[in-house]
């Protein structure tokens, strides 16, 4: 039973994860550009090592030797990969299938792919656009820019710069978040206005990755410029950069139709239909490989393109230099793009996924570089993700090599102990859903720092192919180095006690926080599953009890309150048990299949109305029964039994009032 529940909250935890997976300061004018110190490349991290010589027939023949055992391992149909350098495509490589069934080749000029997340860079590019032309001020209210208003949280605003910083600190919305065709969504204006979600961080401490901020950025410079964002779009960036194969538009204008690529969850299954993205400004950009290389020319070369200039080199510099810094020497946010800093170079860069399409873009901004790869499946095992990272990866190893950070630990035996045992615990992701009944996928997938009791520590985010945490050695006070590798993990330290983690691959738009003891799934995950099995088994007694007198012809021996309190403490453990699992199930129901988030709202609302009477109803009862049967002359056992029904049915309301599943609405 305890892994049937677990199961369930854990499956529910890793589609959330998929849907809501994106890879997703100091105020400066945008006339200065940033001093050098800007990034945390360390001055002593000197590049070295000899590297293969970066030409188009080595390249090749590196892809040609990485992409396709990739795909055919990973279940995968078809990629896109670019690589640029000084100003020109170095080479542009397409793999596989944009078609399976039509045996359609991709092609690296014309076929189209979703780059989910990797579209805001192109909104933040337009925001900055704006700001050069003195319509927008990165450090102003928001809601002077608006036709609506965005809520104050402790009398703060919210600035461009936090939005492009990710510290707007709204929690996660997930509410008609993508469909299957155009009546699926709702126009970008009407899911902005529908609900703001709340606000649960202070602007500008913590960051959270949010598709709602991007889009309001997006909405932001439509406004502003009086056009439709994607007529921007089309105009200020498309046009200059001649990227004659991309749009936002949703659905695809006619002549692009033919072009567009299918997805796949596996490239063994069916093509799924074309997404559509209600956030567009935050992911709904489909566009040729071609010409993302373009793009990444543009910003590689401070916002020139040929003979067009999309940006001012000193815009262009400040939005690849200003970086907030949240925790020490791990990646930090910057204007838009985020730091992946590797082998002592400055890198920068975005991720994004849709459904089915997942995508990386990496620019080594020092060394005129930049690769792009972008898959139109998600394959098995979640592969597409280490797939990416692997790419950049070896590509810099081979062809920008340098040192990994210092792996000697500055510390000795019993301070690295020490710290081990200050680190670990549970702690909760800032990007989540918070005050909906879709936080109770937080209760499933918190964080865990562990202490391997060796001086090293494990992160249960970060683990090895059978699924074992790697172990992480600190190098420093609170700053440790993945053994093997050379991504870092820092932690904040408030009064002796560490509050935050976070590690390379996720620290510019995500937060690890302690996680409240009134939440942490260290007592109430344990504590929930023994009551959902106190529940079932009480549940499943009723009907073989009565069926076993029956057959065995023995009286019902309780009588008047006894039998009363009896037989209302088990509907009562019907009524709860069969809430939480209909809760679970609509969950797990939404998460396989995101177009029913916008069409769910009657079921919503009938769980809604039935949790009060299930859960507190149920408590009520169990608290009942427990004092009646308690002071009545039945055995040991019954009062025992009595005792831990209660505290079930305690615990199931407790689960119900801290994760809102008491609740009414369908803000989510």
């Amino acid at each position: 039973m305890r892994s049937a529940l677990l199961l369930a909250l854990a499956t529910v935890s890793i589609w959330s994860a998929h849907a809501l997976a994106a890879r997703s300061t100091p105020p400066a004018s945008p006339s200065v550009p940033p001093a050098p110190s800007s990034t945390q490349v360390t001055p002593d991290d000197t590049v070295n090592a000899s590297a293969a010589q970066l030409t188009r027939e080595d390249v090749d023949a590196w892809l040609d030797g990485f992409m396709p055992y990739a795909l055919q391992q990973g279940d995968l149909a078809g990629a896109v990969v670019v690589v640029v350098k000084d100003g020109q495509i170095l080479t542009q490589k397409g793999y596989g299938y944009a078609d399976v069934a039509a045996r359609k080749p991709v092609d690296p000029t014309h076929t189209l792919f979703r780059p989910g997340s990797v579209s805001k860079l192109f909104t933040w590019t337009a925001v900055m656009q704006q700001v050069e032309q003195g319509k927008l001020d990165l450090d102003t209210d928001i809601n002077a820019y608006l036709d609506f208003k965005i809520p104050a949280r402790d009398g703060k605003p919210i600035t461009l710069r936090n939005i492009m910083t990710h510290t707007a600190g709204f929690e996660e919305q997930v509410w008609g978040m993508i469909g299957e065709k155009p009546g699926d969504v709702l126009p970008l204006d009407a899911h902005l206005k529908r609900w703001t979600p709340t606000r649960i961080f202070a602007p500008g401490e913590t960051p959270a990755y949010s598709n709602y901020a991007t889009a309001l950025a997006g909405y932001i410079v439509a406004h502003v410029s009086g056009m439709s964002f994607d007529d921007y779009m089309d105009k200020y960036l498309f046009q200059p950069l001649d990227m004659q194969y991309s749009t936002f538009r949703q659905p695809l204008p006619e002549r692009l139709q033919p072009c567009m690529s299918k997805g796949y969850v596996a490239a063994s299954l069916n093509d799924k239909p074309f997404e559509f993205i209600a956030a567009a400004p935050a992911g709904s950009l489909s566009a040729a490989g071609v010409d993302m290389g373009h793009f990444m020319i543009a910003h590689l070369q401070n916002g020139r393109y040929g003979e067009s200039q999309i940006l001012k080199p000193e815009t262009a510099q400040l939005m690849h230099g200003t970086a907030l810094t949240i925790l020490p020497r791990v990646n930090r946010m910057l204007l838009g793009f985020y730091e992946t800093n590797y082998n002592g170079r400055r890198v920068i860069g975005h991720g994004g996924d849709t459904v089915v399409f997942h995508s990386e873009l990496t620019l080594f901004i020092d060394d005129g570089v930049g690769l792009y790869v972008s898959i139109n499946s998600s394959g098995k095992d979640g592969v597409t993700g280490p797939m990416r990272t692997l790419l950049v990866h070896e590509f810099a190893d081979r062809y920008l090599p340098g040192p990994a950070p210092e792996g000697k630990s500055k510390l000795d035996g019993k301070t690295a102990a020490e710290h081990a045992r200050l680190i670990a615990g549970r702690y909760t992701n800032s990007r989540r859903p918070e005050t909906s009944f879709l936080s109770l996928l937080n209760l499933a997938s918190e964080a865990k720092v562990i202490d391997n009791g060796d001086g090293t520590i494990g992160f249960s985010m970060v683990v090895s192919p059978s699924g074992v945490p790697l172990k992480w050695r600190e190098i420093e006070p609170f700053v440790w180095k993945k053994e093997g590798g050379k991504e870092l993990l820092a932690a904040k330290v408030e009064n002796g006690r560490v509050q935050r983690v976070s590690f390379d691959e996720v620290s510019p738009f995500m937060m690890f926080d302690r996680t409240p003891a009134a939440k942490s799934g260290s007592w109430l995950l344990p504590a929930l599953v023994m009551s959902f099995v106190a529940l079932l088994l009480t549940t499943l007694a009723w009907p073989i009890s009565a069926l076993t007198r029956r057959h065995y012809g023995v009286a019902y021996a309780l009588s008047a309150g006894d039998a009363k309190a009896h037989r209302l403490v088990r509907i009562a453990s019907v009524a709860a048990l069969a809430m939480l699992l209909a809760w679970i199930v609509t969950l797990l129901v939404l998460f396989s299949n995101y177009n029913l988030f916008g069409k769910s709202d009657g079921l919503i609302y009938l769980l809604q109305l039935l949790s009060p009477i299930a859960f507190f109803g149920g408590a009520a009862l169990g608290v009942w029964n427990a004092w009646s049967v308690l002071r009545s002359q039945r055995s040991l056992w019954a009062k025992v039994w009595s005792v831990v029904l209660a505290l079930s049915l305690l615990v199931v309301l407790w689960v119900a009032l801290a994760f809102h599943l008491i609740s009414f609405g369908t803000k989510f």
